[in-house]
């Protein structure tokens, strides 16, 4: 028998080794090196990262990315929610179609809807052009270059990674719960708050985590929507290394932000383990 275990578990690694060998090769050693450069350009030491701390443009450009996470991942936790919901409780017939359009965006590239955005919001676009032909507006509304506009393509692009989450959630809620506690006697909105929505909180934490993570390193819609004035620390990267070549600091900074991501990893997680406990006690 224990001569069998051996020879499994020989195989699984058999079959783990390639996979292993790839993850180690083009993502493990890249971000070793990165954080090697980090502590050796343009000289060895901790001036990069000291540098984050003094320099107001760092410090401003790490502010403006987690507030506009921040906000994209609220927008998209409400209408995901209702998006969610809304093809919980429609026809089976119907919710073949309505999954279809969610995944549509999918089809297209992130790059070809921010620059529909572009053509949307700009100064001469749609949304300004049919305002202005209506007599609503007598001067372009400023929908771009700032963070109405980012966060508005934010949400439109990372719209479908909070409602896949909360869908599959919802969807093994059994409707029984409700339907019990509607028998005695409470409204439909006291129970949808006291027994559907909390059984639906694991899809929310788990949509949330997903899309402000996937926020804080964006790159594309920023910088097409922004203009430069909203300079998410992707952005900010890019410059220094791309502009300035200035590798110490943009990989500093890469570091940071790998770092400050897995800290909200592990934090989400820790809360997500915590809030399951307390609905099983519950």
């Amino acid at each position: 028998m224990i001569a069998r275990s051996l020879t499994d578990k020989g195989r699984y690694w058999i079959l783990i080794l390639p996979a292993l060998a790839i993850m180690l090769t083009f993502y493990i050693w890249p971000l070793v090196e990165i954080f090697g450069i980090s502590f050796s350009e343009p000289r060895p030491g901790f001036d990069n990262y000291a540098s984050m701390f003094d320099s107001r443009p760092i410090r401003t450009s790490f502010v403006i990315t987690f507030r506009v996470a921040a906000i994209t991942t609220i927008w998209c936790l409400v209408l995901g929610y209702i998006v969610s919901y809304a093809i919980y409780n429609t026809k089976p017939k119907y919710v073949g179609l309505m999954i279809a359009l969610v995944l549509l965006p999918f089809w297209l590239s992130v790059l070809i809807r921010s620059f529909a955005w572009i053509v949307l919001l700009g100064r001469s676009g749609v949304v300004n052009d049919s305002l202005g032909a209506i007599g609503l507006i007598d001067k372009p509304l400023p929908l771009m270059h700032n963070e109405f506009g980012v966060i508005l393509s934010m949400v439109h692009v990372m719209l479908p990674f909070a409602i896949l989450p909360i869908m599959a959630n919802m969807k093994g809620i059994n409707p029984s719960y409700v339907d019990a506690a509607r028998g005695l006697g409470a409204s439909e909105l006291r129970a949808f708050v006291s027994v559907y929505f909390p059984q639906t909180l694991p899809g929310v934490l788990s949509a949330a985590l997903l899309v402000f993570v996937l926020s804080l390193g964006f790159y594309i819609t920023p910088a097409l929507l922004g203009g430069g004035r909203v300079l998410m620390i992707s952005e900010y990267i890019t410059y220094q290394i791309q502009e300035l070549l200035n590798w110490g600091v943009g990989t500093s900074l890469s570091v940071a932000l790998l770092l400050a991501t897995a800290a909200v990893i592990l934090a989400a997680g820790r809360f997500v383990n915590l809030r399951r406990t307390f609905l099983e006690r519950g």
